[in-house]
């Protein structure tokens, strides 16, 4: 596991619960916020490949990865806690100014709602198969999804079986099947029923009417993104997601019609797996090409 994850592993305690996260590097920070049910891991290629001119942080959500894994008493498993816990990481970093946000997944949530807490803050966005906005009027809610959100059978598949988590390494990437090693890698922080309820408390979490919790910050949310309209966006998308397809990818370019963006027909949703040899270098050639400097305000 170190070679393929050879970085140094950081904790913060927050209210009496180790919260992981890596810090590597130095320079401008970039911030890369994952989804579920991966983990940092996720990212660790492009943390490789960018905290040679840039510090690079990367956390694992409160039960996700190598963080802490507590019970539904000792934590709210809600957006609005995910985005505490980031705020309250950067803090204790000091980082406030000239972040780099690379979001996926939940993380499209979690970090734009860090964003829209501190906008000053945001320099440049890298957006990868994710969503900062309520389900798109033209996409039908995944059946799969709506199993795993509302019923006992489905929470049984995630949290006994852990199906969820083995089922995204195996069709998460389309074009360059993730190897058994790898899938194994982003299966074992979830080895457990006990260590699965983050997997199955961020499906749960997913808001799509009014009266469900988090329905309204996802609103705040997606009201505040216009706000970073004049910042610097690149937009790497694998079309071939089964959740985040082509109609999340258009909400994005319509609140956005200045992003860079770069759609890959033979991809799925682990976009930094299945094209990683392009979408590494599009990102380091956008953070070249976008010097925070010449977008200060």
């Amino acid at each position: 596991m170190s070679e393929l994850y050879p970085f140094k592993n950081n904790f913060l305690e927050l209210s009496g619960l180790k919260y992981h996260y890596l810090d590597e590097g130095e320079g401008d920070p970039v911030v890369m916020v994952h989804g579920n049910p991966s983990w940092s891991f996720y990212y660790r290629n492009l943390a490789k490949a960018l905290r040679d001119r840039y510090r690079v942080i990367v956390p694992d959500h409160i039960g996700c990865g190598l963080s802490e894994k507590p019970a539904d008493a000792d934590y709210a498993y809600t957006l609005k806690s995910r985005i505490d816990d980031l705020e309250a990481l950067l803090e204790h970093l000091d980082i406030r100014e000239r972040i780099t946000l690379v979001v996926h997944d939940w993380g499209g949530m979690i970090g734009m709602g860090y964003a829209i807490r501190h906008p000053q803050r945001i320099a440049r966005l890298v957006i990868l198969n994710t969503a900062a906005f309520h389900l798109p009027a033209e996409k039908e809610f995944p059946k799969a999804l709506q199993i795993c959100r509302d019923t006992a059978f489905g929470a049984f598949l995630v949290q006994r079986l852990n199906l969820f988590a083995v089922g995204a390494a195996l069709v998460g990437c389309k074009r360059n099947p993730i190897p058994p090693q790898i899938r194994s890698a982003y299966c074992a922080p979830y080895n457990s029923a006990k260590n699965r309820i983050a997997t199955l408390r961020f499906v749960q979490d997913i808001p799509l009417k009014p009266d469900d919790p988090g329905y309204d910050l996802i609103t705040e949310i997606a009201t505040g993104l216009k706000q970073f309209a004049h910042l610097p966006m690149t937009i790497c998308w694998g079309l071939k997601d089964f959740v985040f397809d082509h109609h999340f990818l258009k909400e994005w370019t319509t609140r956005f019609p200045d992003a860079e963006v770069h759609s890959f027909d033979d991809c799925g949703h682990y976009i930094l797996e299945d094209a990683q040899d392009e979408v590494i270098p599009i990102i380091e050639q956008f953070l070249a090409t976008h010097p925070i400097d010449g977008h200060e305000k």
